[in-house]
């Protein structure tokens, strides 16, 4: 034994050894670093959309006034100090892995700046009602948390590739902002990238443990959704869960398409009046639904899901559903910061819950048709059913429905696919692109640059 243990000592690969070490140093840091930044802003949105959901309950009159200027200051601080810090943030992490080493777009899109932007516009927003999320926002700001964490290190320090590293901090990001790192690191593979999983399976395992961790220690083991109460129905019920995935896939890949068409349509502004002009109109709109058809349209949606899964005198009004369809597009499309995961999730929960209802479907089976459509309209956003089926189930813990999870992903991607053969993100992507290379070219054509 002792000759066997001489051995092994004598074939260890030292240099190996510190050269990995070296690699992961960086890594863990960055994780640490992500962990404690989504658990800020996490708990920087819950105060602020609390404080919102509260005020304007209190006083419904203001959201007339408080939400056009909310709308208009988000969007305003995005344009005149950080514009790659507008929307989502997940197309400007697609756009940055892909530019990486090829040019300087990558750094325009991940840095500190776009990230402390990023942060105060979404929560202007959100305190004037804005009904976005903080889950793309996180992913955006993780990534340039372990973009700058790579070029801030010495040339000769042994590294993982910049590419590796932007992907690693968007996954974790996802996985600390959700407590979903199965999710994270589905998101990743499905989502963000089609290089060979192999090439960076350690960092990104790596990175997902260590961030959830410093979440979890820092927010304790919490899920997002709780223990929702489930109960499976025979196999006959199968069917009604594929209709439900049908028409939330469906109408998740029109909610995407309305974005995307508004978002082209501004492009074509060439004055900043008309910008102006339609973040008030937009505002105004949202204020309108707000204050005479339903104030669920404020908000992450997360409260509307909780009330779904956990009341049994649940609200599953058409003009619910019909609210947090169109509020995650007004807010998205007036121009300032904020993520569509969480409003997705809501929108496919309510439309979930009125098919439910329309069908008088039990209340004890309503649950599974919540979470069906949860997944539905989450992919038929996203074009990426794993990741969805992922994220709900590790949400809500319920791994009794995985295969009826899988299968409303399966038939959702089908039909939202009729919609658009891209998701949103992809073509929001594709824009950032092609703008910066048009750029590059405009500045190649003139003598003076």
């Amino acid at each position: 034994m002792k000759e066997y243990f001489y051995k092994k000592l004598s074939q260890f690969d030292y240099q190996e050894f510190h050269r990995t070490a070296y690699q992961l140093i960086p890594l863990w840091v960055a994780s640490v670093l992500v962990g404690v930044a989504a658990v800020l802003y996490a708990k920087s949105f819950i105060y602020v959309e609390e404080i919102s959901t509260e005020f304007l309950g209190t006083y419904p009159e203001a959201v007339f006034i408080v939400t056009p200027f909310a709308f208009l200051l988000s969007w305003f601080i995005v344009q005149f100090f950080a514009p790659m810090s507008g929307g989502s943030g997940i197309p400007q992490v697609m756009a940055a892995v892909e530019m990486e080493g090829k040019s300087p777009l990558s750094k325009k899109l991940l840095n500190v700046k776009v990230s402390v932007v990023k942060v105060l516009s979404s929560l202007i927003m959100l305190a004037g009602g804005g009904a976005i999320g903080r889950e793309g926002p996180t992913i955006q700001i993780s990534a340039s948390i372990f973009s700058f964490m790579h070029h801030s290190l010495p040339e000769k320090w042994e590294k993982f590739s910049a590419q590796l590293m932007i992907l690693t901090g968007a996954a974790s990001g996802l996985a600390a902002a959700f407590n979903t790192p199965l999710g994270g690191i589905v998101f990743a593979i499905e989502e963000l990238t089609r290089i060979q999983f192999s090439k960076f399976r350690t960092t990104l395992f790596v990175a997902v443990i260590i961030s959830g961790m410093t979440a979890q220690a820092m927010l304790g083991p919490y899920l997002y959704l709780g223990f929702p109460k489930l109960h499976i129905s025979d196999y006959s019920f199968l069917l009604w869960v594929i209709l439900t995935a049908i028409i939330s896939g469906f109408l998740g890949g029109l909610f995407g398409n309305l974005i995307l068409t508004i978002h082209q349509w501004k492009k074509t502004f060439k004055t900043m009046r008309k910008h102006i002009l339609v973040v008030i109109g937009f505002s105004l709109v949202f204020a309108s639904i707000h204050y005479f058809l339903n104030h669920s349209i404020a908000g992450s949606g997360k409260s509307v899901l909780e009330n779904l899964l956990f009341i049994d005198n649940k609200d599953v009004s058409f003009t619910l559903m019909v609210s947090r369809f169109l509020g995650p597009i007004l807010s998205f499309g007036s121009g300032g910061a904020g993520g569509i995961f969480a409003p997705s999730l809501s929108a496919g929960g309510t439309i979930g819950a009125f098919i439910a209802y329309v069908a008088d479907i039990a209340t004890e089976h309503t649950n599974l048709l919540v979470l069906a459509g949860m997944v539905g309209f989450l992919t038929g956003v996203t074009h990426s059913p794993f990741t969805s089926a992922i994220l709900v189930l590790e949400m809500t813990d319920r791994h009794s429905v995985i295969f009826h999870l899988m299968l409303a992903g399966m038939f959702a991607y089908l039909v939202t696919m009729l919609v658009n053969k891209k998701s949103v993100y992809e073509h929001l992507k594709e824009g950032y692109l092609k703008s910066f290379i048009e750029k590059e070219k405009g500045k190649e054509l003139d003598p003076s640059s």
